[in-house]
């Protein structure tokens, strides 16, 4: 790492016993007032990070210390870095007291660290903590791709999964978020991310894992923000612009904070598909390419808060976020068809034209009742989506060389209302033992509505009854959880939980014959995790946690996309929520950790392409399947030099579905194998060089084959004018090997496809921070986490 600014404490007492420990100092500044830190505990003698965290308040605490000596580093953009060094003198619970540290402007005796801090940080509770800033990462061009590139986390068909898990929450610091409102976070202001692996019962039974984003804090007092420009090219889609700006005012005992992003130009997709009958009766060979040519005429996303802070330990805060996305383009679509009787060329052309327009109001109330964290949050949301879909449709057909031609509009309307209250209590009893509990009401509106219309001309368009529909959707689920975390003797810690949910909901459409649903149920959700120190460097853990997936919201919707004339995307108004236990075996040793585990599935979400109701027409929905258990086992490893660090890990897991109620065939399950390394070579403190790779393996499961994917990105990145402005140049996904592709059986019918995305491309970036680079308490939590994500 190289030099830094520092003056180096040797303390008379402060203390790090062989046995479990608590570390606590408060830092304030020579004006008495509290200062925001970013703080890491190294062991000693190789620097590696035994803990870290935020503390906007001053007051750091570490728990569970093992190590006999080591050094504790304060750092502060506004302030010069401070570093204790700390030695063992028998005490169970040092208290540093309170430390003040120095503007950057005094000159301060000089400590060099010998190693770079690692890329990632494996906890004891099996969470990963990846390091963004300064990594490969910085370079990517959306939070949704640096999610991609993070050990463990998995993109499949626009779910974000971590290996072993399942499907994520996605959370902003402490506020749960949308995927569209997380496509607006500049990736200039992400400092980590953490892939909570075993979540409590304090997080919505939805998520079977949690993402944070953490980001950076700006100022304290004064003005202070951050502009990123970003260009992309791929020969396979063409060039996209992406511009996001932040910003932060304080002054007294009011914050402001907004941001806006603007993403425009192209994107791409082609999915080819191939399915056959072989059987002479009923035969059928169908060859369908369909290539969205997406135009972003504007992807904005935005928003503003107010915090007020009337004293040390109380905080008001109200903010508004919301996006708009105007989509234009073409989607093409070509299938040859032969059966039995006729030979066929289908061709369509979709003249897109869609707008999506999101609003969010926040209202939090947080108060710190003690100085060991104890403290009350209420906090509310109310959520509005809203999406219009006016496509034009022309059809130019060839059957047995005669042609004919129609026209067609696809018009659809849809908007989902989400408010949710919440009030969470924390009592801390001493350095060990904590209480979470709290309540939670959440409300969901979904209506929507399909008109399908078909013409022969361009005049004398008819409502199409078959695949126009009305649908109506809502939703309550009042929920309350209670969570323990605690010590039994010297060397064993322990978490455990309880969550009940008590779901009801309504559903009325007009698709088909028409449908009505009622229909209340209760679940209850445990969760447990144990931890044991076997010596000053390892420890063993256990857990297990109960979770829930309930359909999006959209997946009931038994609406029609129109792909080709054949081929239609339609929602399942029976859908089942699936749930999932969980267990987990690990150990964390220094900065290696090794896990392994078991799930088991009760209704698996999955999708098929179904046969419609003619004979050629295939109509691909989602599906629930009987069961399905799921074995994995997972190693990660993270080593660093100077000029060298490097981030690794192998996973080996293995899925089998069961299902009697399709006429499916289930593939035979084989293991799968996951490989990842990130490492970044700082070439003499001038630039930083950057290389990532993943490999995902074949993927045999329930109806599937998934193919092998991969991908390798280079990056280069340079600071310029005192860290003001840094430059990114970035090779993402080199040989273009992320097609999700793969094929399945139904029936009488076996489908190949394959997926081609628009990953292979080039990025600049060029981002430029102004202002005073203090440090903020601006807070703001979501409440509707689980219920945003189901929106999309």
């Amino acid at each position: 790492m190289p030099c830094v600014t520092a003056f180096l404490l040797t303390l008379a007492h402060p203390t790090l016993g062989q046995s479990l420990s608590t570390l606590k100092v408060r830092v304030i500044n020579v004006r008495q007032e509290p200062v925001a830190v970013e703080a890491r505990l190294l062991s000693l003698p190789d620097s590696a990070v035994v803990r870290s965290g935020s503390f906007p308040d001053g007051l750091v605490s570490f728990t569970a210390i093992r190590q006999s000596t080591a050094l504790l580093w304060l750092s502060s953009l506004s302030y010069a870095d401070t570093i204790l060094h700390l030695e063992n003198r028998n005490r169970p619970k040092p208290d540093l007291g309170t430390i003040i540290v120095q503007d950057r402007n005094v000159q301060l005796e000089e400590v060099r660290i010998s190693r770079q801090a690692p890329l990632a940080r494996y906890g004891s509770n099996g969470t990963v903590s990846m390091q963004v800033a300064g990594s490969i990462l910085a370079g990517s061009t959306s939070v949704a791709q640096v999610l991609e590139r993070s050990p463990g986390v998995i993109f499949t068909d626009g779910r974000i999964s971590v290996a072993g898990k399942g499907e994520a929450l996605i959370f902003l610091n402490n506020q749960a978020i949308t995927y569209e409102q997380m496509m607006a976070i500049p990736v200039s202001r992400i400092v980590r991310v953490e892939i909570i692996a075993n979540p409590s019962s304090r997080y919505d039974a939805e998520g079977k894992a949690v993402i944070r984003i953490i980001t950076r804090t700006n100022s304290e007092r004064g003005t202070a923000g951050s502009v990123t420009q970003q260009y992309t090219y791929s020969n396979f889609a063409g060039g996209e612009g992406n511009t996001l700006a932040d910003g932060t005012y304080r002054r007294g005992k009011w914050t402001i904070a907004g941001n806006y992003s603007l993403r425009t130009g192209k994107d791409r997709e082609v999915l080819s598909t191939t399915r056959t009958r072989p059987d002479s009766a009923i035969f059928l060979r169908s060859e369908l390419t369909t290539d969205w040519q997406r135009r972003l005429r504007n992807y904005s996303a935005y928003g503003l808060g107010v915090q007020y802070t009337p004293t040390e330990n109380t905080y008001y805060s109200f903010s508004y976020r919301g996006n708009l996305d105007r989509q234009g383009g073409h989607q093409f679509s070509r299938n040859s068809i032969d059966d039995a009787v006729n030979q066929g060329i289908y061709n369509s052309r979709l003249d897109k034209d869609e707008k999506r327009l999101n609003h969010s109001l926040i209202f939090n109330y947080n108060r710190t009742l003690d100085s060991l964290g104890s403290g009350f949050f209420a906090g509310s949301q109310l959520a509005r989506f809203r999406t219009d879909v006016r496509d034009g449709i022309r059809e130019r057909n060839v059957v047995n060389d005669s042609s004919f031609s129609r026209q067609l509009k696809n018009n659809q309307s849809y908007h989902i209302t989400i408010s949710s209250t919440q009030a969470d209590y924390t009592k801390v009893f001493g350095r060990e033992n904590k209480l979470e509990t709290g309540i939670k009401l959440t409300y969901a509106h979904t209506a929507s509505g399909t008109d399908f219309l078909v013409a022969g001309s361009e005049a004398g368009f008819r409502l199409d009854p078959g695949l126009s529909s009305q649908f109506a959707y809502t939703e309550l689920i009042p929920a309350a959880y209670f969570n323990y975390t605690g010590a039994i003797g010297k060397t064993i810690r322990f978490a455990t939980g309880i969550r009940g949910e008590w779901t009801r909901y309504e559903l009325n459409t007009t698709a088909g014959n028409g449908q009505a649903l009622r229909k209340s149920y209760g679940n209850v959700f445990p969760n447990l995790l144990l931890t044991k120190a076997v010596s000053t460097e390892l420890d063993v853990r256990l857990s297990y946690v109960a979770k829930i997936s309930r359909p999006r919201y959209q997946a009931l919707n038994p609406w029609v996309i129109y792909q080709d004339p054949f081929t239609s995307i339609q929602g399942n108004p029976g859908l089942r929520p699936e749930k999932v236990h969980a267990f987990e075996m690990g150990m964390n040793y220094r900065q290696i950790d090794c896990r392994a585990g078991y799930n088991f599935t009760r209704d698996p979400i999955s999708g098929a392409a179904l046969r419609g109701d003619g004979p050629n027409t295939y109509v691909l929905k989602g599906i629930n399947l009987e069961k399905d258990h799921t074995v994995f086992l997972s190693g990660s490893a993270t080593f660093t030099i100077r000029w060298w660090n490097s981030t690794n890990t192998i996973t080996l897991s293995q899925s089998k579905s069961m299902d009697r109620q399709y006429d499916f065939k289930l593939v035979r399950p084989r293991p799968q194998l996951y490989i990842y390394t990130t490492n970044t070579f700082n070439v003499n403190d001038l630039f930083k060089v950057q290389f990532m790779a993943w490999y995902l393996g074949d993927k045999y499961y329930g109806l599937f084959h998934s193919r092998s994917r991969a991908t390798v990105t280079l990056g280069i990145e340079k600071d310029f004018f005192r860290k003001a402005w840094k430059l990114r140049l970035t090779a993402n996904d080199l040989f273009h090997q992320t097609n999700a592709s793969g094929n399945y059986s139904v029936g009488q019918t076996d489908i190949f496809y394959d997926r081609t995305y628009a990953t292979s491309n080039v990025t600049v970036s060029l981002t430029y921070r102004f202002g005073k680079p203090f440090k903020t308490g601006y807070r703001s939590k979501s409440t509707a986490e689980s219920e945003q994500n189901r929106a999309r």
